[in-house]
């Protein structure tokens, strides 16, 4: 895994907002690198900065300096059309609110971003959203409504839904931060299973026993990373 370019390069990333107080510094110089098939925690008080930095990789806000490579592309570099185009066909997010579309049904939920990047024949966007129902385990509830089902079975299928277009990297803010700790623990397994597959991962979370599990933990205070123990698993420091 380490002899292979990076799925996520980020070098020297800045971000500030202007404020009537001066510039607020959100990202201070941050440097990272995300190998493939790796799964990467980080943690961080509220206002830390691991929004931002998710934000940044997403290409949902722009770096104030710096270059963030993803999969060999300069998204920094990418205008605002180009952008929404990449995202949609390369990034995955899975969100701690789930985000699924009332009106939809589940499987109608997974088959959204194919249709929206027009990836797949309509026929097999459907078949390529049961088959990931069914990875998730929500197949025999792909007819219902959202609201239909639980929480951790809608999360299922937001994580469903983040693979509709078969990206390499996964982002996942909090998404377990509205369910309980059995369910939580069920959807970790199925992150430890997209890595286990090939995807890389980086989530956002305060649940420390995920972290354990992961590759590496880092922790973000006032916009820098503050630990990383390099190779394998890393111990995690306790956030209060």
């Amino acid at each position: 895994m380490r002899d292979d370019p990076p799925i996520l390069d980020l070098r020297n990333v800045t971000k500030t907002y202007p404020t009537p107080g001066g510039a607020l510094v959100a990202l201070s110089n941050v440097s990272l690198q995300v190998q493939r098939g790796e799964l990467v925690v980080i943690m961080g008080k509220s206002g830390s900065g691991k929004s931002t930095l998710l934000n940044m990789v997403s290409g949902i806000d722009r770096a104030t300096s710096g270059e963030i490579f993803v999969n060999g592309v300069a998204i920094h570099a990418l205008s605002e059309k180009e952008l929404t185009a990449w995202r949609g066909r390369n990034l995955g997010i899975v969100f701690q609110f789930f985000q699924l579309m009332p009106t939809l049904t589940l499987v109608e939920n997974v088959m959204l971003p194919m249709e929206l990047n027009r990836t797949y024949s309509p026929i097999d966007q459907r078949r390529r959203a049961v088959r990931l129902c069914e990875m998730v385990e929500m197949a025999e509830h792909r007819e219902r409504f959202p609201s239909l089902v639980s929480g951790g079975e809608q999360q299922r299928v937001a994580i469903a839904r983040a693979l509709a277009n078969d990206p390499p990297l996964i982002l996942a803010d909090e998404p377990t931060g509205n369910l309980d700790s059995t369910t939580a623990a069920t959807i970790f397994r199925l992150f430890d299973e997209l890595v286990t597959n090939g995807k890389s991962l980086i989530l956002l979370t305060h649940d420390q026993n995920m972290a354990r599990r992961a590759h590496r933990a880092l922790r973000i205070v006032d916009g820098r990373i503050m630990n990383e123990n390099g190779e394998g698993r890393t111990e995690v420091v306790e956030v209060s």
